[in-house]
């Protein structure tokens, strides 16, 4: 852990002078100043690595600081400290360039943990960085993304400004957009890249063991937890937590996880004890989570917590030349793991993939040009008749040959629906399969509102479906 110069803006004497005594036992060096006057004379005067700033202050609003930090010595991190009432304007610190911020009371254990963080990225960024060139302004490849139209260029430019950042990262958009790419990309861009990437699906595990996934156990906490578990929270100490789905996650879990948020602390399930996390928390859902909040099934508190920077994914249709870009690079792929050649597409082919609407995004698009592959003949790709535009309750696209039907004929409708008694025989795993055949066939194909009847995730129904097709 760095050691280093911390400037506290606290005009209460005892949290600041307990703020004070904490650091200095770890061993870092401690400015105090009551005013925002007195902080913009020592930003000044002296360099700081980290500036430990409350917002509510006697001559002002903490917030105006940021408009002092150009012009100071050196270029130091700032963590506000806030109260829970606060928590959008510490968000808007955020925004601002905060490294980070924490609730009032502060555990010490987590002031000590992310005061040294953010000194340590203050000494890597350095006072006198140059500036460098984007990656991604001329490559067609950005950290596992295949594309360069504006709107990606967008989401590049701000996945390297957060990188750095501990500042938690809402990724939105449609199933299929590459929304755990993007996480992967955060890490891999930041200064935990060499710390562990550690992805959990909140939508496809059970309510009841998700806490102990997340989380941990300990051996006897419950039936079936023969061993101790450290949870993907502590798996991921040191680098990127990602949280997929998070909009599936049951209320009670919701308040747990706002707690870690808060804390940096988490406890599994079975003990009493509390231990340290230092992760970085990207989360992402496909649903609008403005929506959850309004119906109830999504915490607000938590929802803002989360979304400090938000990332919203544009779909395949919106790329433009991306679509060629990214079915010639998957194509080349497929064919290789297939043993296949790959000699372009048709003119037909290039025409549909311009044309089609992509509903299901580049997880459509993958699997569209596998089953292409595996079932066409050698030479260049035909994906007429194998991507069809209105499997999805689409208009086919003018000019090109007439689509069959939408999807395989394992989920044209049954008729008549089986009852209750039908399903005697059958494996789970069967009638899992028959209810979301059932569901797509009563939808005329459409994933997403076959997802939303069932109460599940399209992107759920997709990898099924997926499996299936194996």
């Amino acid at each position: 852990m760095a050691q280093s110069k911390v400037l506290i803006v606290e005009d209460s004497a005892s949290l600041a002078l307990g703020y004070a005594a904490q650091l200095e036992d770890a061993g870092h060096e401690v400015s105090l100043c009551e005013t925002l006057a007195e902080a913009r004379r020592s930003l000044l005067g002296e360099t700081f690595e980290v500036v430990l700033l409350d917002l509510q202050l006697p001559d002002g609003d903490g917030l105006t600081l940021f408009d002092a930090l150009p012009g100071s010595k050196g270029n130091p991190a700032v963590i506000v400290v806030t109260a829970d009432g606060s928590l959008n304007r510490a968000i808007t610190a955020m925004r601002l360039g905060a490294y980070d911020f924490l609730v009032k009371p502060v555990a010490g254990t987590r002031l000590v943990s992310t005061v040294g963080a953010a000194a340590e990225q203050t000494e890597r960024l350095g006072a006198a960085s140059e500036p460098k060139a984007s990656a991604h302004e001329e490559a067609d490849t950005f950290h596992g993304f295949i594309g360069k139209s504006p709107a990606m260029r967008a989401v590049f430019r701000t996945i390297e400004s957060v990188a750095d950042s501990k500042a938690t990262v809402f990724v939105t958009g449609e199933s299929g957009t590459g929304k755990e790419v993007t996480a992967e990309a955060i890490h891999s861009a930041s200064n935990r890249k060499n710390g562990p990437f550690v992805a959990i699906n909140c939508g496809a595990i059970p309510e009841n063991l998700l806490e102990s996934e997340l989380f941990g156990h300990v051996k006897g906490a419950f039936t079936g937890a023969i061993e101790n578990r450290i949870g993907a929270a502590k798996a991921a100490d040191g680098g990127t937590l990602f949280l997929d789905e998070i909009c599936e996650m049951d209320l009670k879990l919701q308040v747990k996880l706002l707690r870690f948020l808060q804390t940096g602390m988490i406890q599994r399930v079975g003990t009493s004890a509390a231990e340290p996390v230092n992760v970085r928390i990207v989360c992402a859902t496909n649903r609008d989570p403005e929506m959850e909040v309004v119906e109830g099934r999504f915490r607000e508190d938590l929802y803002y917590r989360l979304n400090v920077i938000p990332i919203t994914l544009p779909a395949l249709r919106e790329r433009g030349e991306d679509i060629a870009l990214i079915a010639t690079n998957l194509a080349s792929r497929i064919a290789t793991e297939e043993g296949r050649s790959f000699s372009g597409f048709s003119k037909a082919s290039s025409a549909f993939l311009e044309q089609h609407n992509w509903p299901g995004n580049v997880r459509e698009l993958q699997n569209a040009l596998r089953r292409a592959i595996i079932t066409g003949a050698r030479g260049k790709i035909e994906l007429v008749g194998i991507a069809r535009p209105s499997a999805l309750g689409q208009a086919p696209v003018s000019g090109m040959l007439q689509p069959v039907p939408t999807l395989p004929s394992r989920l044209e409708p049954l008729s008549p629906a089986p009852s209750t008694s039908d399903f005697a025989g059958m494996t789970l795993e069967q009638i899992e399969r028959t209810a979301i055949e059932q569901a797509i066939a009563r939808k005329s194909g459409n994933i997403v509102q076959a997802a939303r009847a069932l109460g599940v995730s399209p992107s759920t129904i997709y990898r099924k479906i997926e499996k299936w097709s194996d």
